[in-house]
């Protein structure tokens, strides 16, 4: 390959593996030309009919079993980390010794303190290193963010967030990773970590929490036999019973350093509620909210319509919201965008960044801010430990 070529691999090969492996597919058809070439290397899975599957989905030249193939190769530049949280901190710091640029899927660890060793490493690391909170290039999330900050909802005094999922809803559906490791590393580590970003994205650094509350619905799971993906149900008559360990719920209300208050909600057990975000944003002259369902549009409610005639209005994303003009093929109000386009506009932002662009898109998240999060959630579970005790960021 030229230096003209970066050569891409991912490591993990799941649902959010794959969409990585597309955003690197798609990331030189959005924005300006003259970056890097990337060349699609290595997709790895420890399941290999996975890694050969996706390899073979979205054209990567090789497939491998295990991540160290990939960090052992000096051809592979950039690499992806689309694994269990307690696997990013080994993998990443064996990335960043290889000097490979490293984005690792969120949470970016599984503890306090490997998270906290990672973000210690990214500063001497000499390569790019960041964390995928992707909502923060989701262009109508960033338009509502927008609003907020220029001031035109006036002072903000409240954030409503929750983000409800259900592939854990059906207790059947087998044990794994995600179901271990202590309160608050469940629902709250999985999707409340996207609500406590994209929160400080639109509001500004929160302050404190309290009124933490956790639940775990669903006791026990099944052992699975063999390999199983995300959202697979078992016949569970004879099979083995394990413990879930952490939360399936997660609520809390929080303080914002400009004085705004939060209130927040997430849960991976919410009945046919496959995937749903939405944040409403109050302020003293206004109101703007989100839905990922509808994630094309914002709704606005103003000082700006006529007397007698208020109420929320349907504003379609369109080519003055951030990211669509150039990030869209066919970018028109009405058109549309999904929550796959967030990953190949992060993977543009971290391919300018590892170019050395500094005047493009907004850079990408770092460990460091992965660290943060990490910090905030603990004080959830901490003040859900303590009966809902107020507890300041640290």
């Amino acid at each position: 390959m030229s230096k003209d070529t970066l050569n891409v691999a991912v490591i993990g090969a799941g649902m959010a593996g794959t969409t990585h492996a597309n955003a690197w597919r798609q990331v030189g058809t959005v924005y300006d030309l003259g970056l890097p070439k990337i060349h699609l290397h290595t997709i790895a899975d420890a399941y290999m009919p996975f890694a050969e599957d996706a390899a073979e989905r979205y054209g990567y030249e090789h497939a491998v079993d295990d991540w160290k193939k990939v960090a052992d190769n000096p051809e592979i530049d950039i690499v992806s980390i689309v694994v269990g949280n307690a696997l990013h901190r080994e993998i990443a710091e064996a990335l960043i010794r290889a000097g490979k640029h490293v984005l690792c899927e969120k949470p970016i660890a599984d503890t306090l303190e490997n998270a906290k060793a990672m973000a210690e490493a990214e500063k001497e690391a000499g390569v790019v290193t960041s964390v995928g909170f992707t909502y923060r290039r989701n262009a109508a999330l960033a338009q509502v963010a927008k609003l907020a900050k220029e001031g035109n909802l006036g002072q903000v005094s409240h954030i409503d967030a929750r983000y409800w999922c259900d592939y854990g809803c059906d207790p059947n559906t087998p044990m794994a990773w995600r179901y271990k490791g202590p309160m608050g590393s469940g629902a709250l580590g999985d999707v409340g970590s996207h609500l406590i970003d994209s929160a400080e994205f639109v509001c500004g650094p929160l302050k404190a929490v309290s009124g933490a509350t956790m639940a775990t619905v669903i006791k026990e799971r099944p052992v699975a036999q063999g390999h199983v993906t995300r959202g697979t149900a078992l016949d569970t008559s004879n099979a083995e019973m394990d413990t879930v360990e952490n939360d399936d719920v997660a609520t809390f209300t929080a303080e914002f350093e400009n004085g705004a208050i939060g209130t927040f909600s997430c849960s991976r057990v919410a009945w046919n509620m496959p995937n749903s975000m939405q944040i409403q944003v109050l302020g003293t002259k206004g109101r703007a909210g989100w839905d990922l369902a509808r994630s094309g549009e914002i709704e606005v409610d103003d000082e700006n319509s006529p007397a007698g005639l208020g109420g929320p209005r349907q504003v379609l994303v369109n080519p003055d919201f951030p990211y669509y003009a150039r990030g869209n093929s066919m970018p028109v109000a009405g058109v549309g965008l999904t929550q796959i386009e967030q990953f190949t506009y992060q993977a543009y932002a971290f391919l300018q960044q590892v170019a050395g662009v500094e005047n493009g898109l907004p850079k990408c998240a770092t460990f460091a801010d992965g660290y943060r999060e990490m910090r905030i959630a603990d004080a959830v579970a901490r003040s859900a430990a303590a009966g809902g005790a107020r507890i300041e960021i640290q």
